[in-house]
């Protein structure tokens, strides 16, 4: 797994795809961020790590509005799995995910100046996620279409059916290649959600927020947010019962 530090006075934001290519230009001086390995040298640990790992996200990202770059630093350490995961089941693809959680924190990046200590920060942070994702399914809806006419490929092979998943006479290959046909078949039935719902399982089911959280987040009344959760279920369950039986041998 790779993590993202601060490095220097910029706000130049490095992913590990591209390298190769150049980003937008920023607009505001702040840190520069790269790519580093996320396990860090023995020992290196240092009393700012320390003091950072005690501090709650709030009282970070007011530290980095001040300057306190160590700050953020320990924001990105926290918050870029979840937020590339919750990104990546939104919008179906690896790679367009990564260049869109570079914009979540470029977006945090450039509005630090404007975040109020009284707001919870991962509402903050999930707000302008969610926002990025809308953005960017508005801008490649056509994309999104034809992800969902055939949402589940690997590799670029068309996928197995479940009759050739489970010919193997391999037991264990067995369980694996079913494991994988009801992985899949998940993920297809998430991305065919409405888009309404599918946030709001989403940051329930991988994200774990309360609904009240999920209901600030996306701007709606706390009982329409766990309204939508139940209908999302419902779809869910509706879409996915002839796996049932195949998930409880797995189980």
């Amino acid at each position: 797994m790779e993590t993202i530090s601060c490095l220097a006075e910029s706000n130049s934001f490095v992913s590990p795809r591209l390298n190769t290519r150049d980003r937008r230009q920023p607009v505001a001086k702040r840190p520069t961020l790269a790519i580093v390995s996320a396990s860090p040298a023995h020992g290196a640990e240092t009393d700012t790590d320390l003091v950072a790992k005690e501090r709650t996200n709030e009282q970070l990202m007011v530290a980095y509005s001040q300057g306190d770059a160590s700050a953020f630093e320990e924001l990105l350490r926290r918050h870029q799995r979840p937020v590339l995961n919750f990104i990546y089941r939104y919008v179906g693809n690896r790679p367009t995910a990564e260049d869109l959680v570079q914009d979540v924190f470029m977006r945090i990046i450039r509005r630090a100046g404007s975040y109020k200590r009284e707001a919870k920060f991962t509402t903050w942070l999930y707000t302008i996620a969610r926002n990025i994702c809308i953005d960017h399914s508005r801008r490649m809806q056509h994309r999104r279409t034809a992800s969902l006419d055939h949402p589940v490929r690997a590799g670029g092979e068309d996928r197995r059916t479940l009759g050739e998943s489970i010919a193997s006479t391999d037991a264990a290959t067995d369980r694996r290649a079913m494991g994988r046909e009801i992985g899949e078949q998940i993920k297809a039935a998430v991305g065919h959600l409405a888009e309404d719902q599918r946030e709001v399982f989403l940051m329930r089911e991988y994200l774990g927020l309360p609904f009240k959280e999920i209901a600030e987040i996306v701007g709606i009344p706390e009982n329409t947010a766990k309204s939508r959760m139940r209908y999302a279920l419902e779809k869910l369950r509706s879409d996915l019962a002839e796996y049932e039986d195949l998930a409880r041998r797995l189980g």
